[in-house]
C-alpha cells in the first residue's frame, strides 16, 4: 500500500488566492455585471428597494471575505519569500477556486438555496446552471491537481 503524500504547506497561499479569486469572479461577474443573482436573492427576491439593499449588503459581506482570502494569500507568498514554482502556484490557485465553486455550489445552491447561479432564466433551468457551476469547479480541481502533481 502506498502512503499518501504529506500536504504541501507551500500550497496555502495559492489556495487562499484561488478562494478569493473564485469569490471575486462570482461577486463581480455574476452578482454585479450580469446581475444573475445576489447573495440572498432566492430567499429575498430583488422585487423592492429594501430587498435590493439587503442583498447588496450581504454581497458586500461576501466580497469582504473574498478580499481577506486574497490578502492572506498574498501575505503568505510574501512571507515565504520565493522562489516559487509557477506551475504549482497556478495549480494551487485553481484548486482554491475549485474549492470555492464546489463548497459554495453545494452549500448555497443545493443545501441552503440562498441563491442559484442564474435566476434570470426560468426556474426549471436553475438546476442546470447550478450543475454547470459544480462541473466547472470539478474541472478546475482536476486541472489544478494535475498541475500540482506535475503531470
Amino acid at each position: 500500500m502506498t502512503a499518501l503524500p504529506r500536504p504541501r504547506h507551500d500550497l496555502w497561499p495559492g489556495l487562499l488566492i484561488g478562494l478569493g479569486l473564485g469569490g471575486f469572479f462570482d461577486g463581480i461577474v455574476l452578482h454585479q455585471l450580469l446581475q444573475w443573482h445576489h447573495m440572498l436573492s432566492s430567499w429575498y427576491p430583488v422585487t423592492s428597494l429594501d430587498a435590493l439593499e439587503l442583498n447588496t449588503r450581504w454581497d458586500g459581506y461576501f466580497h469582504s471575505a473574498t478580499y481577506v482570502f486574497v490578502v492572506l494569500g498574498v501575505f503568505g507568498l510574501w512571507r515565504r519569500g520565493g522562489p516559487y514554482d509557477g506551475r504549482v502556484l497556478a495549480g494551487a490557485v485553481l484548486l482554491g477556486w475549485a474549492a470555492f465553486n464546489l463548497v459554495e455550489g453545494v452549500i448555497d445552491h443545493q443545501i441552503l438555496g440562498v441563491h442559484h447561479v442564474n435566476e434570470t432564466v426560468p426556474r426549471a433551468a436553475w438546476a442546470w446552471w447550478d450543475a454547470g457551476f459544480l462541473a466547472w469547479g470539478a474541472a478546475m480541481a482536476l486541472a489544478g491537481g494535475l498541475l500540482v502533481r506535475g503531470r
